[in-house]
C-alpha cells in the first residue's frame, strides 16, 4: 500500500466480530454516518440484545435523526460475505491471545486485500497478535482499542493509520495515536495502576471496596469508582489482561491477581453474572 487508492473506500461498511459490551457500542458509533455495520457473534441472543442496546442510545440521541446506518446481525457463517465490501473489521473477542489469534488470521484469509483489520484488544499489541503468522497484507493490520487509541505494527502502513484516525474523529471518537508498541497502550497503562493498587490495597485489608469507591469519586469527581469499573468490565477479564503484564514485565505483584481468583472462583464476575464487589440482584 502507498496511497490510500489502494485502500478500500471508507464508504463501504464495517464488520465488528463479537456483539459484547465493546462491539455493541463500537457499532452504534460506526453507524452515525448512515454506513451498514455488520455485528458478527455466535450468540443469537447477544446479538438481540446488542441491537436493543443501540437502539436505546439511538433514542437519546437527536443529532444524528434519519442518519443512522443499518446494524445487521450476523453469524460466523455469514462472515465471508459481510466481508466483501467492508472497508474497515475490528475484531472485538475475549481478552484471549490463542482467540485472537485465530480471528486475526481467519480475517487476513478472508478479507478484500484491501480492508483494513483492527484488533479492540485492551492488553495485547497487534504485533504480539501477529507474532509469527505468515499474513496476505500485513501492512493493513492494527490496534484500534475502542476506535481511541490507535497503534500500528512495524509493518503497517502509514496511510492506514492515518485514514482510520481521520475517519475515527469524523465518527464522533476522539483518536490518540500511539506511537511505539506499548502493552495497555495508553490510558490502559495508567487505568491498570490504579486496578492494581485498589487490588492491592483491598488483599492487605486496609479498606473496604465502598471506601475506595467513595475517596476516589470525592477526590477526583468521577462518576464511578474504581471497583465499580471491574465490576462493569467484567473480573474475568481483569485479571486476563493481569495475567498479561505478569507475563510480559518483571515486578508485579501476586496478590492482585490473587485476590481477583477468589473473588471469580465464588462467581463474582461483576455486572455480567449479578455480582462482583457489589451485588446486582438487589432491585434498584
Amino acid at each position: 500500500m502507498s496511497n490510500n487508492e489502494d485502500i478500500q473506500s471508507p464508504q463501504g461498511s464495517v464488520v465488528i466480530i463479537g456483539a459484547g459490551t465493546q462491539g455493541r457500542r463500537l457499532a452504534y458509533m460506526w453507524s452515525i454516518k448512515g454506513r451498514s455495520v455488520y455485528l458478527v457473534d455466535l450468540s443469537e441472543k447477544q446479538l438481540q440484545e446488542s441491537l436493543r442496546y443501540v437502539q436505546q442510545l439511538r433514542s437519546a440521541t437527536m443529532d444524528h435523526i434519519g442518519m443512522w446506518g443499518e446494524i445487521k446481525a450476523t453469524t460466523p457463517a455469514q462472515l465471508e460475505s459481510a466481508l466483501n465490501f467492508a472497508w474497515l473489521v475490528i475484531e472485538c473477542v475475549p481478552e484471549s491471545l490463542s482467540l485472537k489469534q485465530k480471528i486475526v488470521a481467519q480475517l487476513d484469509r478472508a478479507a478484500p486485500m484491501s480492508t483494513i483489520i483492527a484488533s479492540n484488544s485492551s492488553s495485547y499489541g497487534i504485533a504480539e497478535i501477529i507474532q509469527g503468522m505468515e499474513l496476505k497484507n500485513s501492512k493493513r493490520l492494527l490496534s484500534a482499542h475502542c476506535s481511541i487509541e490507535i497503534m500500528g505494527h512495524k509493518e503497517t502502513d502509514p496511510t492506514v493509520v492515518a485514514l482510520l484516525f481521520k475517519q475515527c474523529q469524523e465518527h464522533g471518537f476522539t483518536p490518540f495515536h500511539v506511537k511505539q508498541s506499548s502493552i495497555g497502550y495508553i490510558y490502559n497503562r495508567i487505568w491498570a495502576a490504579i486496578k492494581r493498587e485498589t487490588l492491592l490495597a483491598l488483599s492487605e485489608g486496609i479498606c473496604g471496596y465502598q471506601e475506595i469507591d467513595a475517596i476516589f469519586k470525592d477526590v477526583l469527581k468521577t462518576p464511578k469508582g474504581p471497583c465499580e469499573q471491574m465490576d462493569i468490565v467484567g473480573l474475568d477479564v481483569v485479571l486476563d489482561i493481569e495475567n498479561h503484564y505478569a507475563d510480559s514485565r518483571s515486578g508485579i505483584p501476586a496478590e492482585p491477581r490473587e485476590y481477583l481468583q477468589k473473588m471469580i472462583q465464588n462467581g463474582q464476575l461483576g455486572v455480567k453474572s449479578g455480582r462482583g464487589f457489589y451485588d446486582y440482584t438487589k432491585a434498584t
